[in-house]
């Protein structure tokens, strides 16, 4: 079976919803992008669960929709245009996709990726390139985090230089839980996740269950009032959160508040740009300092009780 793409550039105001009356009239899927990728004004748009963009669209916006080959494409771009009111059918072009193994075409792109001196992460479809690492079981999925990204790394790599055996640690901002599993792999006793994504918490915990990780994962409100939140006083020997700065800032108070005494604190998902504003606002609370930095990503790291701010480990790109 073939199908065909129908791409139609339009401004952003009409993107989201091109897309949607495209869906109802007949195309089988639709996806929007930067319609200047690839060039000087390529802007990026960046989004967490809860804190996605206004409008997922760019100022010049690429509406791709897939359709059945032998299906009427223009009349279908028509009907779409007609129902959001457009005063005319915007121009397009056409190209043919070919049908694939398309699940095994999407593995190939997927290599166990090696992380810091023992750590891989290998999808369930390959063998362990090294069986005696740290081996992370886990595919690309829905929730954020399989060691690809700088930030991750960043805070893989620190869980790695500082395994606390017998310790409590807190991944608030989980994602698919990696942080978290390399930390209780590591030898920590009581690991828990945190994700204001009930999707997120969903995969954690399959991930988790599916590396032999006893960890518990809780969206905030379940958190506050779980047992064990209660049994320790909500307080942590290790808080990891890789986020990002915005939201990272406004949580100064609350993160730095689930830090025990002489705890540690570490903080990614910060441009090293923003290194010094988010530190800042957590001065009031605990001093921070650059860890490490990766690709322009840096990871922040602090003792609580500790007044000087700890020193920067050399960059790595590993």
């Amino acid at each position: 079976m073939s199908w065909t793409e129908v791409i139609i550039e339009i401004a952003r105001e009409h993107a989201e919803g091109l897309s949607d009356a495209l869906m109802e009239a007949g195309a089988l899927s639709v996806s929007v992008e930067d319609a200047d990728e690839g060039t000087d004004q390529e802007k990026p748009l960046f989004g967490e669960p809860g804190m996605e963009p206004a409008e997922a669209a760019w100022d010049r916006s690429r509406v791709v929709a897939l359709t059945d080959v032998d299906a009427d494409q223009a009349a279908i771009i028509a009907e779409a245009a007609a129902a959001i009111g457009l005063a005319s059918v915007p121009g397009f072009t056409t190209r043919a996709v070919a049908d694939a193994d398309w699940v095994r075409l999407t593995q190939s792109q997927f290599e166990p990726i090696h992380i810091g001196t023992n750590i891989w992460v290998v999808p369930s479809w390959h063998e362990a390139p090294d069986p005696d690492g740290l081996i992370l079981e886990l595919d690309p999925g829905l929730a954020f985090g399989t060691g690809s990204h700088p930030t991750t790394r960043l805070c893989m790599e620190w869980l790695e230089a500082h395994p606390a055996p017998g310790k409590s640690v807190l991944d608030y901002g989980c994602g698919s839980g990696i942080l978290a599993m390399v930390a209780k792999k590591l030898g920590a006793l009581d690991v828990t996740g945190v994700d204001i994504d009930p999707q997120a918490i969903e995969s954690a915990r399959a991930n988790a269950e599916r590396n032999g990780c006893d960890i518990t994962f809780y969206v905030p409100d379940e958190l506050a009032v779980s047992a064990d939140e209660r049994h320790r006083g909500g307080k942590f020997d290790i808080v990891v959160a890789n986020i990002l700065s915005s939201p990272l800032k406004l949580m100064a108070p609350m993160l730095s508040g689930r830090v025990a005494a002489g705890g540690s604190l570490v903080l990614s998902g910060v441009l090293a740009r923003q290194a010094e504003e988010v530190a800042a606002a957590y001065a009031p609370f605990i001093k921070l300092g650059v860890w490490a930095e990766q690709d322009g990503w840096v990871a922040l790291h602090g003792t609580l009780g500790q007044d000087t701010v700890p020193a920067a480990r050399s960059s790595t790109n590993a």
